[in-house]
């Protein structure tokens, strides 16, 4: 059985084939068009699957796209009548788009899966909708090497979930816990992301680079004037200091008269000891939220295997923390955390918790997470002669040497070899 899995229309577009609960390919679309964080329809990521896959489109059994496109919508929806009248212009802005596009997601899914692999076959009838941090979720477990776990995901939001705990046993997994946007860890630190004067969803990791050059000095400004934080994890935002629920910004003037500055102009403003103490400072206040979710969950279920995914699981300092502090035995991250990885885990929740498939456990079932194309010598050749490149052919014990060599003179070596990572 063929199960295609999709994400598509946020950020980093994805696409995942598994045949009978076995990964065969998966790849983000940014790596075909060379967009980064690509959110367009994966026509490429597809189209790669099924080449992989040796498969023609008329064999695919399901699609399953990652997220409810209405549940989302709903939010948005309420969100702004919660907030109103403020917002009006962002909800001016964006309902349009909603209407036009996101409303009717499944016939724009319908349409865009005709286009790429075949007019005639009913998608309407194959495709089917997971949530979306139960794809995080099902990403992290399933190819897990544990028959069960503690599973955190934790990202921006999904339709309303923005942290959840679900508990994965076997073939099950069963969210027990969920904390609900506006109140987001990762909302949180992207909002300090803007405010330093970076992209958001894009240079979050940019921030966890710069704290290190910084001290936490805003640690204890930020728990106390901007969240609500339990001894558990468990918190709520003070939104008087937001802007994200109904503006155009992620931060408003409250927040930059807390801090004493304005948001840094990436054009014009220089990154200053100041931005380094905020980015150490909200790298502080993670660790601190996620320390505590990860103790109260290994003190209340006594579980030894941990899970995570979620675009906050990218955060690797806040892993190695909770790694070092010994909290669980083991620990396992989803590599492709973000929402690329929804792909995967929304076809991992079909086949395991809709069709009850037992579960197959080993060790590398992501196969080093090596899931993307290969390309073979004779290709890899053909290309760089169409390009007109220079280049020098070696076999492979001159290529080690010659590596070796360079490596010891402290110099950089790219190395491309065998399938792409996802």
């Amino acid at each position: 059985m063929n199960i295609l899995g999709i994400s598509a229309f946020y950020h980093d577009s994805a696409a995942c084939l598994i045949r009978d609960g076995d990964i065969i390919a998966a790849a983000q679309e940014e790596r075909f068009t060379r967009k980064k964080h690509d959110a367009g329809f994966p026509h490429n990521s597809i189209q790669y699957c099924l080449k992989q896959a040796q498969l023609d489109p008329e064999h695919i059994d399901n699609v399953v796209f990652y997220e409810k496109p209405f549940m989302k919508f709903e939010r948005l929806l309420e969100t702004y009548l919660a907030f109103a009248p403020r917002g009006f212009t962002s909800f001016f802005k964006a309902m349009p788009i909603w209407i036009k596009d996101k409303l009717f997601q499944k016939s724009v899914l319908i349409k865009e899966l005709k286009k790429t692999l075949n007019q005639k076959v009913n998608w309407n009838e194959k495709l089917l909708f997971s949530e979306h941090h139960l794809s995080h979720a099902a990403s992290a477990f399933y190819p897990s090497p544990y028959k069960s776990a503690a599973v955190l995901t934790l990202d921006g939001v999904g339709e309303w979930t923005t942290t959840s705990f679900a508990l994965g046993k076997d073939n099950d997994l069963k969210v027990i816990k969920e904390i609900h946007f506006p109140h987001s860890i990762g909302l949180l630190y992207s909002a300090f992301t803007y405010y330093t004067g970076f992209k958001v969803n894009s240079g979050e990791y940019k921030v966890m680079g710069l704290a290190p050059y910084g001290k936490p000095k805003f640690k204890d400004l930020i728990i106390e004037k901007l969240m609500d934080l339990k001894s558990d994890g468990s918190f709520r935002l003070n939104m008087k200091y937001f802007n994200y629920t109904t503006g155009l910004t992620m931060t408003n003037k409250k927040f930059s008269d807390l801090f004493g500055e304005p948001v840094r102009d990436p054009k014009k403003d220089l990154l200053t000891q100041f931005h380094m103490d905020i980015a150490s400072s909200i790298q502080a206040v993670t660790e601190e939220i996620i320390l505590r979710i990860t103790k109260n969950l290994a003190e209340e279920y006594k579980i030894k295997n941990l899970c995570l995914a979620g675009g906050v699981a990218l955060n690797c300092v806040a892993n190695g923390k909770v790694l070092k502090e010994k909290i669980f035995d083991n620990i396992w991250i989803q590599p492709a955390s973000g929402d690329a990885g929804g792909s995967l885990g929304a076809a991992f929740a079909y086949w395991y918790q809709e069709l009850g498939k037992p579960r197959n456990i080993y060790k590398d079932q992501m196969k080093g997470s090596y899931l993307g194309p290969k390309f073979s010598e004779s290709v890899i050749q053909e290309k760089l002669n169409d390009l007109n490149a220079v280049y020098k052919k070696k076999d492979s014990k001159e290529i080690v040497s010659i590596t070796a060599k360079e490596l010891s003179n402290s110099k950089t070596v790219g190395w491309f070899q065998g399938r792409m990572e996802f």
